[in-house]
């Protein structure tokens, strides 16, 4: 049996690129975040029938380093829209998903919205 060495080098190994890589999952969040925010806007616009700016306009990207997150800002009426209240047990209204489904949708949208962000950053610390 033989022995092998492997030395990894660059900044990527030698400490140089750790804020970077802090910065890429930042960058990454925030993107992500924006896309998801812009679908729950789609979802709304496609099903609510008789829209009413006020709910679209607290729908926003809360920042929380290292994190990001979409919210309604906690409206009242929010769970009902969503479907998670316990009124939409007892209704004919089963809310129209948009926040879970514009999850799933950012979910499968993760790496084409991640590779350009890693790529930018990658060029910077090269």
């Amino acid at each position: 049996m033989s022995a092998a060495t492997v030395t990894l080098t660059g900044p990527m190994f030698d400490g140089r690129a750790a804020d970077e890589v802090a910065e890429i999952a930042w960058d990454v969040a925030r993107t992500v975040a924006d896309q998801a925010s812009a679908n729950v806007h789609q979802y709304l616009n496609e099903n609510i029938q008789y829209p009413t700016p006020y709910y679209e306009t607290q729908i926003l990207r809360r920042d929380q380093r290292p994190d990001a997150h979409v919210t309604d800002r906690g409206i009242i009426y929010g769970p009902w829209l969503e479907g998670v209240s316990k009124r939409n047990q007892t209704t004919r209204f089963k809310g129209y998903h948009s926040f879970r489904d514009a999850t799933n949708l950012v979910v499968e949208q993760i790496p084409a919205l991640a590779a350009p962000v890693v790529a930018r950053h990658l060029a910077v610390i090269r």
